[in-house]
């Protein structure tokens, strides 16, 4: 399992580089996502989030799926608002506008090019894990007012930013 980078790290906030190929190491990579993801009660990890500033993610919303240099050709107006929550800012859990339904393409494991539609819960990781690849954070999408009022835990967050932090999701 890699140790996951919390909030305060540099690499969360820095956009990704492209894949330029699939070669062994980006499937070991792949496997570490995977693992680091399931033993932590993740359903999504960003390859920034264990230290390695490329644009690859994976998830698993019931259809476990790496996304290999993604980008979202499409985002529906039409949006909903849930509680997110996310392994590199621990014990944060905030309400999150998104698009409720997406389009992205990407490469796969096995370099295939996909385009998927994803709707509602799906739709959500996607995208969350998404920013995590250009440096966004899901709490830099709530209303400023809230990101005041947790101020003080996102501060604490930070000074402990060289530990791994094992029990929340995404």
């Amino acid at each position: 399992m890699k140790t996951i980078r919390l909030l305060g790290d540099p690499i969360l906030r820095r956009k990704a580089k492209e894949v330029e190929s699939i070669d062994e190491n980006i499937k070991v990579l792949i496997k570490e996502l995977f693992e680091t993801m399931y033993a932590t009660d993740g359903i999504g990890l960003a390859a920034p989030q264990i230290g390695v500033s490329l644009r690859i993610f994976v998830m698993d919303d019931g259809t476990p799926r790496a996304l290999i240099n993604p980008v979202i050709v499409f985002r529906s107006e039409e949006t909903n608002i849930a509680e997110e929550g996310c392994l590199s800012v621990p014990e944060v859990f905030e309400n999150v506008e998104r698009s409720n339904e997406i389009v992205i393409r990407y490469t796969d494991i096995n370099g295939k090019n996909i385009e998927e539609k994803l709707s509602g819960y799906s739709a959500r990781v996607a995208q969350h894990e998404y920013d995590h690849l250009d440096g966004v954070l899901f709490i830099d999408l709530i209303d400023p007012s809230r990101r005041f009022a947790i101020r003080q835990k996102l501060s604490n967050i930070i000074k402990q930013s060289g530990k791994t932090y094992s029990k929340n999701k995404s």
